[in-house]
């Protein structure tokens, strides 16, 4: 008879137990709870800054959020008989556990994430959608099997005291243990509640979380990722970091990081199954945007009118917006990253960049989930973090605000730089941007050595004249004309912009033979009609004729719109000499 233990949304530490307990009677491999069986998942409230001081303990909530760093491993008692049953303590963050059942236990383990809101998600960005199945969801792995658990240690339930004799852990837990809890520092009050009276240390403007991973690969889940998580929800405030029943056994099995995280400050989630959020899963409404389909063509036709009445008029240099806000890396070639096309708009003197600055920066806000803005300045440059580092007496990476997820978007305004010294922190700044500009990496400072990062974030360069510090990959004088005085938006064709950019951004490209061909006399000709030509300068017509075919929904390069970025070229260079 189906009871309160098997209520998965209200009760998912008993569904589990339950669940595992079965299994082990019936000597199958405990697989715990299929994603599946979590039922509709718009049903599992929301993890977030407004709705935290509603939540219950030890009930299912969903999280969004960026993976800010990777805490390590922590072992824990993921299973022991309780007489002649196994029982488990899987998503739990204490463990019951009577002395007398030591020798019948097994140690585990689970990865710690720590995980923030991602930086720069804009406001029409937060609506959650419905948690998608996935490969994740369901248990699986990439090709659709089921993710077989032969090598994890905390499957092996069956196995003899004898493979556990020899553990450093259990001689250590037989020495010293003396209490039902792992680890002290994490546990949870009996017949604790969540209101809003206890959760007063919260950081619920920005509510980063712990999160328990188990059973998943390392890598399945990488830094600055986007991962939405379906998980129990542990934490009580009125822990603290100090706390005096810390013990030798907690020492060295609980992260060092943790201490400084402690629960009154970073609720705790336990990961029941996840899923890697891109940019479409931020997008709302139900609007399918399918290559070659007839609405591609009105969608893109819309969206350049939009972006030409937000550059004054200008059409060249929203064409090249256009490009610039699909590009993104689509595969790396040695120190190549192909697809990137960073823009460099210039002439943008006082007059200028107080009537379409802003403007500018708004409109992309208002098409791509995750932006940024970054005033080039001396001051500024001297004195922000912009590499994230490594800090070893907390064990924590510091972030730094190039620490950005995938398609981020970043403006740069370099207009307000004057004159002055940089130091050595600005000196390393201009490297790190110069960096990420040319091959898009970004060096994390881990004090000792320093790491390359990959990263793919569209950077669009606001400058009075020619950038000598970002080498920008499309350089274009600005031209625009008065603006009209509104430029009222439609909302449903908002939302088709933002679906098209989404979709065509990761569309697959390719160039046929002869094609390619083609492709290869016209840049021999345009290299002796201009000797100063190079490599870069073919890459970026290459990545050109790719987005221009994109922008159409296309996945192979048509003669038409290699003639359409040839023209682009050749008005670009004009004004340029102008």
């Amino acid at each position: 008879m189906v009871g309160r233990e098997y209520d998965l949304i209200g009760n998912p530490v008993g569904a589990v137990r339950s669940t595992f307990e079965k299994a082990m009677r019936a000597g199958e491999p405990p697989f715990l709870v299929d994603g599946k069986d979590w039922g509709a998942t718009h049903s599992i409230p929301i993890l977030d800054r407004t709705t935290l001081p509603h939540l219950q303990p030890n009930t299912l909530v969903r999280y969004r959020g960026m993976i800010q760093d990777m805490l390590g491993n922590e072992f824990y008692v993921g299973a022991h008989k309780d007489g002649g049953t196994w029982t488990t303590n899987k998503f739990t963050d204490v463990s019951h556990l009577p002395s007398e059942a030591l020798s019948d236990s097994r140690i585990w383990e689970r990865r710690l994430l720590y995980c923030v809101p991602v930086p720069g998600q804009n406001i029409w960005a937060e609506t959650y959608s419905d948690f998608v199945t996935s490969p994740c969801l369901n248990n699986t792995s990439p090709h659709g099997e089921k993710r077989q658990r032969e090598d994890c240690a905390d499957m092996d339930i069956q196995a003899s005291d004898q493979d556990f004799q020899d553990s450093t852990c259990m001689k250590k837990m037989r020495e010293n243990m003396h209490s039902s809890q792992l680890c002290p520092k994490e546990r949870i009050s009996e017949g604790s509640t969540s209101n809003s009276d206890m959760v007063p240390n919260f950081d619920i403007k920005s509510l980063p979380c712990v999160v328990k991973i188990y059973d998943t690969p390392e890598s399945e889940l990488k830094l600055n990722d986007v991962i939405e998580f379906v998980g129990l929800l542990t934490f009580d405030p009125k822990l603290a970091a100090d706390d005096d029943t810390f013990d030798e056994l907690s020492d060295g099995l609980c992260e060092d990081a943790l201490i400084h995280l402690p629960p009154s400050k970073v609720p705790r989630l336990h990961c029941i199954v996840h899923q890697k959020l891109t940019s479409h899963d931020f997008l709302s409404g139900s609007l399918i945007l399918e290559p070659k389909s007839s609405m591609v063509k009105g969608v893109r036709e819309s969206l350049l009118g939009h972006l030409t009445s937000v550059l004054g008029n200008d059409e060249l240099a929203a064409h090249f917006m256009l490009l610039h806000l699909l590009s993104g890396v689509h595969t790396r070639v040695g120190l190549v990253a192909v697809g990137k096309l960073s823009l460099n708009l210039t002439c943008f003197n006082k007059e200028i960049l107080t009537v379409f600055g802003n403007r500018i920066k708004a409109a992309v806000a208002n098409l791509v989930p995750f932006t940024m803005c970054m005033p080039l300045t001396i001051d500024h440059l001297n004195s922000v973090s912009l590499a994230p580092s490594k800090d070893y007496n907390t064990n924590r990476l510091v972030p730094g605000l190039l620490q950005l997820t995938e398609g981020t978007h970043l403006t740069v305004d370099e207009t307000q730089l004057q004159t002055g010294t940089l130091n050595s922190v600005g000196v390393e700044n201009i490297r790190l941007l110069k960096i990420l500009l040319e091959s898009q990496k970004v060096d994390y400072d881990f004090k000792y050595y320093k790491m390359e990062m990959e990263a793919d974030t569209q950077v669009l360069i606001l400058s009075e004249g020619k950038s000598n510090i970002l080498p920008a990959d499309v350089i274009l004088p600005f031209r625009p004309q008065p603006p009209r005085v509104s430029d009222c938006v439609d909302m449903e064709a908002l939302k088709a912009w933002r679906c098209y950019l989404a979709t065509f951004r990761s569309l697959q490209h390719s160039i046929d033979s002869e094609m390619q061909k083609r492709v290869e006399d016209d840049l021999v000709a345009a290299r002796q009609a201009n000797r100063s030509l190079g490599s870069s300068d073919f890459s970026r017509l290459l990545t050109m004729g790719r987005l221009v075919s994109m922008s159409f929904g296309e996945t192979c390069l048509s003669l038409e719109h290699w003639q359409m970025v040839k023209e682009l070229e050749r008005l670009r260079c004009e004004r340029s000499n102008q």
